[in-house]
């Protein structure tokens, strides 16, 4: 009996090692794919425990506070079924029939498979629970009723999963899935109709997000991405700059800093197809030339504060000294006749803790005046440039106080 029995003992010990195996598979799928959805993103607040949720959406009508899905039975959701988290991604309707709204964006997760949903709820239940209950939503009435989101379900959110085009390569493919779908660009970078949706004829054309504008990433050359080479797309995404081409701030640095850069090099590549393939939109800000204009070398306060604090690491030529990450030439931000996003670094800087400490950038806003940042930032426009773009004290005290708020 002793070799039967040693033989079943092998049986088991090899089945317990290849459902082990299994398991510890799906949970790293899960943890690639939850990266690149980006999810820690949006549940988790600054200095908190990822997942746990709480971060706040301000809307029009209120505000609303992501949820806990760290895998907390009574907080999180540590008692959902493998049913109910398909139906949240590809739905918007979570346990017990609770309606999402838009800020979780299944519109675009409704195009994943119910495999990789599947492997992202083993990698997130693999984690520690944590014991969280976000703030209540302050939404007015009539926002503040969830049933009306069956409407705009049924109008704008397709629950349709992603089909692959015939016609053109598993890589356009592939980048296609992680664009549309887990990476949810168009999110961020597509504009909103009337009812908050993604206008389907404009996708990918650029919208504004709070103190921050999301450019142009489609195929277009002058105002999109077209003219960028594919290396210049995949050195953006995973280090948030291109020299001479891009520089990631705000909402799409925190994207290179906890999602995109975990890609591998091929889903980085094949979202760089994927992108010089799609419509182009003539819409938004346009690259600027690389031409300097040195007529911007009047006297002044700009060029003063310019020379006084940036020049060291950006340098009068806007080549970059210590790191071509300081490269202004060539960026849409410095030919953006508004300066959003020029205005929003100088006062929220930029800090990600994937770049070396000579690719970083403090904050100004406590540093100088309203007055001070206007000037410097008109210096930039028409120094680097051809937008002739003019800030005003009364631009930077809007940017200020929205970034307070």
């Amino acid at each position: 009996m002793k070799p039967i029995y040693h033989a079943l003992l092998l049986m088991a010990v090899c089945w317990t090692l290849s459902v082990d195996a299994s398991e510890m598979a799906i949970v790293s799928k899960g943890e690639y794919l939850t990266r690149a959805a980006d999810c820690v993103a949006c549940h988790a607040v600054p200095g908190g425990k990822p997942f746990a949720g709480g971060l706040e959406f301000k809307l029009p009508f209120g505000s609303i506070f992501s949820p806990n899905i760290t895998p907390d039975k009574e907080t999180g959701i540590g008692n959902w079924t493998d049913d109910e988290f398909v139906e949240a991604l590809q739905k918007g309707v979570g346990k017990d029939g609770k309606h999402y709204y838009p800020a979780f964006p299944y519109t675009s997760y409704t195009l994943m498979s119910r495999e990789d949903i599947l492997a992202i709820k083993g990698y997130l239940f693999s984690l520690e629970p944590v014991r969280q209950v976000p703030p209540e939503n302050t939404l007015s009435f009539p926002f503040n009723q969830r049933w009306g989101m069956m409407f705009w379900n049924a109008l704008f959110a397709p629950n349709e999963r992603f089909t692959p085009e015939s016609k053109q390569s598993a890589e356009w493919n592939r980048g296609a899935y992680l664009v549309q779908g887990p990476g949810h660009c168009g999110e961020c970078h597509t504009p909103r109709n009337l009812f908050q949706a993604m206008s389907s004829g404009r996708s990918l054309a650029g919208a504004e997000l709070g103190n921050w504008r999301a450019y142009n990433i489609s195929s277009d050359v002058q105002h999109g991405i077209g003219a960028w080479p594919e290396e210049a797309i995949v050195s953006y995404l995973s280090k948030g700059f291109a020299p001479g081409f891009g520089g990631a701030g705000g909402p799409m640095a925190d994207a290179v800093e906890h999602s995109l850069r975990y890609l591998n090099p091929e889903d980085l590549k094949a979202i760089a197809v994927y992108l010089k393939g799609t419509p182009a939109r003539a819409e938004g800000v346009p690259r600027p030339t690389l031409v300097i204009n040195d007529s911007a070398l009047q006297k002044g306060v700009g060029l003063k504060l310019f020379n006084d604090t940036c020049v060291a690491c950006h340098q009068l030529d806007g080549s970059g000294r210590q790191s071509p990450a300081g490269g202004l030439a060539g960026l849409k931000t410095v030919n953006d006749p508004t300066g959003r996003n020029l205005i929003a670094t100088l006062l929220e800087g930029h800090t990600p803790n994937s770049m070396r400490a000579d690719q970083r950038m403090p904050n100004f806003t406590g540093s100088y005046s309203n007055e001070e940042l206007a000037a410097v930032s008109t210096f930039v426009l028409r120094r680097f440039g051809q937008a002739q773009g003019q800030i005003k004290p009364d631009d930077v005290a809007k940017s200020r106080a929205s970034a307070l708020h």
